[in-house]
């Protein structure tokens, strides 16, 4: 490991319990930023009512931590913006959302849109898969970004468990075995060719925060590959040590199956080349296998190839900020 690496992990990295939460909001009433809590959401009418709860209890009601919860739905066709609604988020539609720019689907879409319809100067992301949600996970990753001004942007780091097959009934779970994209593709791509970025535990994780003045200047990939395109402009854009990660502890979520984890790791890979040789795919495409009748049948996906500008580019967004 890079000796840099070696020491921002000394001095970047914390535990949920290196910041009191008084610590914390004494240090929001001094600095008077506002907090922003946004969930990307598509079909989680099981868990994202019990998060967005968790968050307006904890960091609302008991202690003026959050100001905002802004649950962002890309097209659910179940519940999730009555669930979430009824949990006291404020519910907008992908869709609604700079209607000028029509809407791809994707997470990072969302997350980019997420930047004109929330006003906090701490913008925190969190999945809308989370079970057992604890709102540490939201006081953990802001917490730094109130009280040390050189920081610009904070990963959670946890312990991901995995259940296995033919045994999530009985609750069995592989410690430490989650993250199969990011242990066979994001963490090799940033070993290799970003080392500085070796040192974060959970680089693909959805749960973190930042100053929207650094959200505001990065480009976002329409997909899967977010999250890594943005701790690499980050990097470029801020340098090592204004990048930090915390640890909460167990993230419990839903686990997706190989050839949905075949195509993350696809567009993972494509956001990684782009940001290697801004060149081009030779194939924007992944063809995969199912077993049917008779044999296998090929099926082709495209990969995301699309990219939206740093929103302090988009002209609606100036026009909201000088309002």
């Amino acid at each position: 490991m890079l000796e840099e690496v070696e020491r921002w992990l000394s001095t970047r990295s914390w535990s949920v319990t290196d910041r009191p939460l008084h610590q914390i909001l004494a240090a929001k009433r001094t600095s008077g930023s506002s907090v922003s809590v946004v969930l990307p959401a598509l079909n989680e009418e099981e868990t994202v009512g019990e998060i967005v709860a968790v968050i307006r209890h904890d960091l609302m009601q008991q202690v003026p931590l959050v100001d905002e919860i802004v649950v962002v739905d890309s097209g659910s066709t179940d519940r999730t913006s009555e669930v979430a609604a009824a949990a006291g988020a404020t519910v907008v539609h992908r869709d609604a959302v700079l209607p000028r720019i029509p809407a791809v689907p994707g997470k990072g879409e969302v997350l980019w849109r997420s930047l004109l319809v929330t006003r906090g100067d701490i913008v925190c992301f969190v999945d809308a898969d989370l079970r057992e949600f604890s709102s540490d996970f939201v006081s953990g990753i802001v917490g730094p970004l109130l009280t040390d001004p050189g920081v610009d942007l904070v990963k959670a780091m946890y312990d991901r468990p995995l259940a296995l097959a033919g045994e999530r009934a009985s609750g069995t779970t592989a410690a430490g075995q989650g993250g199969r994209v990011t242990e066979l593709m994001a963490r090799p791509l940033l070993n290799m060719h970003w080392p500085q970025l070796a040192g974060f535990v959970q680089p693909l994780g959805g749960e973190y925060a930042a100053r929207r003045s650094l959200l505001e200047r990065l480009p976002f990939p329409v997909g899967y590959g977010v999250e890594l395109g943005m701790l690499v402009d980050a990097l470029h854009l801020v340098g090592l040590d204004a990048l930090a990660q915390v640890d909460v502890g167990v993230r419990i979520h839903r686990h997706q199956d190989g050839q949905a984890l075949g195509r993350m790791a696809a567009a993972i890979y494509r956001t990684a080349q782009l940001r290697l040789a801004r060149g081009h795919l030779v194939r924007p495409a992944l063809t995969q296998f199912e077993r049917i009748e008779g044999g296998f049948e090929p099926r082709t996906y495209t990969v995301d190839t699309e990219e939206r500008p740093p929103m302090a580019e988009i002209a609606e967004y100036a026009d909201r900020r000088a309002a």
